[in-house]
């Protein structure tokens, strides 16, 4: 569950109460993970993996509520930020309304406030860059750092977005305290790569394939695969491995630092990259006229391992996995990923059908990137789907009713954690699907409400968390 999943007033999910009652509603369960998605900027196509900053926080999480209760904004200021709808995320609404709100709330900090908003920008570097690049964007018409002619700065917007990251670092602190004080951790997500237009690119060019004119040499993608028939191209500039190892791999070793401040555990995101990677011509037109290149492998993981000392951190293996990338995952002692949806592509004996789940791994029903369980049957053929569901014990007519079998089954496996999306506890359909791979437009709206969360039955989830040691 992303946090802009969760129910609210204001048109996306943020670190309101309604973060704090989904807490609950886990504690209740006997669920004791809570897993999301990146926490920064969204980008055109409102992907939390492309963002200005991988450091920095996405805006429209901050809870307009806190700053109502502070005296930043009048009730009527609030009002006009009222949704439309509780279904989905209303993403060009925010994107026209939501930092004029902010910046006028900012404005109105008092003086002591404002003095401890700007010594805890200027303790973190990196945030300090992204406060100073979103001001340089702003002067220029939010055109990408490669095109900029102006560097004028102007410190009522280079304040506001000061005041939104701290806001936004403040009250996810309480909401991850609530979360931790009864019994929930919280799994973050890092996205393999960063966006071409950011501040990581902007401030450190000589760690990326980044020629003379700005242009990259080298953009991110994967090659043909399940999702896509061309694969993926993702055009985010590759990292320049050779220069990035001259520091020790000071950005990633700080990447995953920042990460552990928010999260008890991360994802990290297309984890394959780490062995090889696809590096595809910046001037390619499909991801087809990629080729693999090795990356840093066990020399990066060993610098990772050093930071992340006894935190979980979840390779995620999938996709065209090679026998150098499984031994990369065991040789890590990270957990990988198991996800049922991938187990009955074939009639073969593939790692993700659940009686080859090992202890160490992390099994799911379905990723964002998946089809809702129940979407995934509905579009199985027939056959697939009869020799499923009686893998899974259900053996009626009926499949509809399968869901149950299917769930108990990944509870009911040696895997050492089972996360299930917010969608598959509800069953409900590929309408509520959160991301489609290789689609630019509608994905990541999906929202739920407080009525929906209060319709799942508590109990059953608690006694299959009990009932399979999971509590």
């Amino acid at each position: 569950m992303h946090i802009s999943s969760l129910n609210g007033d204001f048109s996306c999910g943020s670190f309101g109460d309604e973060a704090k009652r989904f807490v609950d509603f886990l504690t209740d369960c006997g669920f004791s993970y809570w897993q999301v998605l990146p926490f920064c900027m969204v980008d055109e196509c409102n992907s939390p993996y492309k963002s200005y900053s991988t450091f920095g926080g996405n805006p429209y999480f901050v809870d307009l509520n806190v700053l109502y209760k502070k005296g930043l904004l009048t009730k009527e200021e609030l009002c006009t930020q009222r949704q439309q709808t509780p279904y989905s995320c209303e993403y060009v609404r925010l994107y026209h309304t939501r930092f004029d709100i902010l910046k006028k709330a900012s404005k109105r900090v008092s003086e002591s406030e404002r003095k401890k908003i700007e010594d805890f920008i200027s303790a973190d570097s990196y945030l300090l860059d992204l406060c100073r690049f979103m001001n340089l964007k702003s002067a220029n018409n939010e055109k990408p750092w490669y095109e900029f002619t102006s560097f004028e700065t102007d410190d009522e917007t280079l304040f506001m977005w000061k005041f939104i990251q701290y806001e936004f670092f403040t009250q996810w602190a309480e909401i991850k305290k609530y979360a931790n004080d009864r019994g929930v951790k919280i799994i973050g997500d890092i996205p393999m790569y960063v966006a071409l237009d950011s501040c990581d690119v902007w401030s450190n060019k000589s760690l990326f394939m980044i020629d003379d004119d700005n242009k990259p040499t080298g953009v991110a993608g994967v090659p043909p695969d399940y999702f896509s028939a061309d694969g993926q191209l993702w055009g985010n500039p590759l990292y320049n491995w050779d220069e990035m190892k001259k520091d020790g791999y000071k950005f990633w070793r700080d990447r995953l630092g920042h990460a552990l401040t928010l999260f008890d555990g991360v994802r990290i995101d297309h984890f394959r990259g780490i062995e090889s990677y696809w590096c595809v011509p910046g001037c390619a037109k499909t991801a087809r006229e990629g080729k693999w290149l090795k990356g840093p492998g066990m020399e990066l993981i060993k610098k990772l391992k050093e930071v992340a000392k006894d935190k979980l951190i979840i390779a995620e293996d999938l996709g065209d996995i090679t026998e150098d990338v499984v031994k990369l995952v065991s040789d890590s002692g990270f957990p990988g990923m198991r996800v049922f949806q991938f187990a009955f592509l074939s009639d073969s004996d593939n790692p993700h059908l659940p009686h080859n789940y090992i202890n160490n791994c992390v099994a799911y029903s379905g990723t964002h990137d998946n089809n809702t369980l129940l979407g995934y049957l509905w579009e199985m053929d027939g056959e697939t789907r009869k020799r499923m569901l009686r893998y899974c014990g259900y053996e009626s007519a009926d499949w509809t009713q399968g869901l149950s079998s299917v769930i108990r089954t990944i509870f009911a496996s040696s895997a050492g954690l089972t996360i299930f999306p917010i969608q598959d506890l509800l069953g409900y359909g590929s309408d509520t699907r959160l991301n489609i791979p290789g689609k630019a437009d509608g994905n990541w709206q999906y929202r739920v409400t407080a009525e929906q969360l209060r319709s799942i039955d508590k109990n059953k989830y608690r006694e299959l968390n009990s009932l399979y040691k999971r509590i």
